[in-house]
């Protein structure tokens, strides 16, 4: 993740720099905002390493090209708030000079970002916000959808799936403009392939026991749970999945999961 956000932050800087999207750069500054999930659920993705790997991609990006090039990163926690993110990009591009804000983990998060950018004439870069509506309904000239998102991860691994026989599905699907994407486009390819979506659970943000929820799913007969990030629990010590989620997981003939740091997975049915 870090890596491929090196490389788009030393595209970016010359694609603000040559004036993308009509951005007007402030004064003779270069000012880059790396706005991402500080201490949430996506911190271990992004966060503070997303915000280190932009200043060693901007000191890397002057030593290669001997640029004269002056350039700034600022950071700050969007808290998983789509308000909360607008308020700070609007601040950032209004008061603080920033031309281009980059990474945006949290797909809520970032289209509210992406109108910010539109409408104040700036640019978007993103690497963290995975839904398709930033290149469809609501595609603006002024963002780069660098990285993944949930059209490619249903077209790709979703009918992959399919295809070798998991032909039933119940997502378990997590309740922000992430999850909904995810589950719109994995249904549309399911359908398309020739299965069956037998239905679909909606799951809070960060929760961490989602026992309950397999259990519904388990009644559907089902052949694939199909899982968001925020319905898994991070890597973090602190935030394991109980051993109701594990031993119900375990139980599952097989599970997809889509996230930037497995992309897909399979939980095959163990013996007893």
């Amino acid at each position: 993740m870090k890596r491929k956000l090196l490389s788009a932050l030393i595209a970016g800087i010359g694609l603000a720099s040559a004036g993308l999207a009509q951005a007007q750069i402030s004064g003779n500054l270069v000012k880059i905002g790396v706005l991402n999930d500080m201490s949430g659920v996506y911190a271990d993705i992004g966060g503070p390493g997303s915000v280190l790997a932009a200043k060693m991609a901007v000191e890397d990006y002057i030593k290669a090209t001997k640029s004269n090039l002056k350039v700034e990163v600022v950071s700050a926690d969007h808290q998983n708030k789509p308000d909360v993110g607008s308020s700070i990009a609007r601040k950032w591009y209004d008061s603080d000079g920033v031309d281009m804000i980059i990474d945006v983990p949290t797909s809520s998060v970032g289209l509210a970002i992406n109108q910010v950018t539109k409408e104040k004439g700036k640019a978007y870069i993103n690497t963290g916000s995975a839904t398709s509506d930033l290149t469809g309904k609501d595609c603006s000239p002024n963002t780069v959808h660098w990285l993944y998102d949930t059209w490619m991860l249903a077209h790709g691994t979703g009918s992959a799936v399919v295809k070798n026989g998991g032909d039933t599905w119940y997502f378990l699907t997590a309740d922000y403009a992430f999850g909904h994407a995810l589950e719109r486009d994995t249904s549309e390819v399911v359908k398309a392939s020739g299965g069956k979506v037998l239905g679909s659970v909606k799951v809070p943000l960060a929760t961490q026991d989602f026992s309950s929820f397999l259990l519904q799913a388990q009644s559907s007969k089902a052949k694939i749970i199909g899982l968001t990030p925020a319905a898994t629990p991070s890597t973090r010590s602190s935030r394991q999945p109980s051993s109701a989620s594990s031993r119900a997981a375990r139980s599952w003939p097989a599970c997809w999961c889509s996230c930037p740091t497995c992309t897909a997975w399979a939980w095959p049915r163990r013996k007893a």
